[in-house]
């Protein structure tokens, strides 16, 4: 049994230490669909990149669900004028990845949010699904 454990800890240190280009890229593209997706207000889209399971949670801590973040991001007043997703750092261990990133957020009025933003990502049947959120705002 401790042979096991110590063959399954040494399998999950080498997937996460060795990098997956090919996963990487997709999960990129899938950054930039989502980055798409809440610039026009897709309800289709986003329904397609959030998890069921989805916990969204904004710097103002107000916490989500996959419906109701759907719901906020496509009325008018919610949807955003730009958002700029500065440097991306992306970690994958095996069918889970955590991407860190600061990006800048303007409202549909003009109001600029700098944030930091933690996502963690499941790739499923359906591709790479967004199943929880949390943005920090940065002073």
């Amino acid at each position: 049994m401790k042979s096991a454990l110590a063959a399954l800890l040494f399998a999950l240190t080498l997937t996460a230490a060795m990098p997956d280009a090919k996963s990487e890229k997709e999960l990129a593209q899938t950054l930039e669909t989502w980055r798409t997706a809440m610039l026009k207000g897709d309800a289709a889209a986003l329904g397609k990149l959030y998890h069921p399971d989805l916990n969204y949670v904004h710097s103002s801590a107000k916490n989500e669900t996959k419906a109701e973040a759907i719901q906020n991001a496509t009325k008018p007043d919610g949807i955003a004028r730009a958002i700029d997703l500065h440097q991306p750092s992306i970690h994958i261990y095996g069918d889970t990845a955590i991407v860190k990133v600061t990006a800048d957020f303007t409202s549909h009025v003009g109001d600029r949010s700098h944030l930091d933003l933690l996502m963690v990502w499941l790739k499923t049947p359906s591709g790479w699904q967004l199943v929880a959120r949390h943005a920090t705002k940065i002073p």
